[in-house]
């Protein structure tokens, strides 16, 4: 995953955390505007939800950082050995 993507996810289920509480529900598109303004960028997204995480259209976005922060944290742990 890009960092560029990465960091929009962290940032939006951030977000939605703060707004909302630790039980709000969101999809990809949540992290994009309503317009499809960068599409590669979109499909990588949507990529990672659907086919590599296997998630459901709305997932918590507890888990969506967990599975970010996670996988963010085994790819430092590659490059270190």
């Amino acid at each position: 995953m890009r960092p560029e993507l990465r960091e929009r996810f962290i940032h939006g289920c951030n977000e939605k955390i703060d707004k909302k509480g630790a039980n709000v529900g969101l999809s990809f598109y949540a992290f994009f505007k309503n317009k499809n303004d960068d599409p590669e960028l979109l499909m990588e997204a949507a990529t990672w939800w659907i086919m590599t995480q296997k998630l459901d259209h709305f997932e918590k976005a507890i888990k969506v950082k967990a599975l970010i922060l996670a996988e963010s944290e085994s790819s430092l742990r590659i490059i270190d050995v």
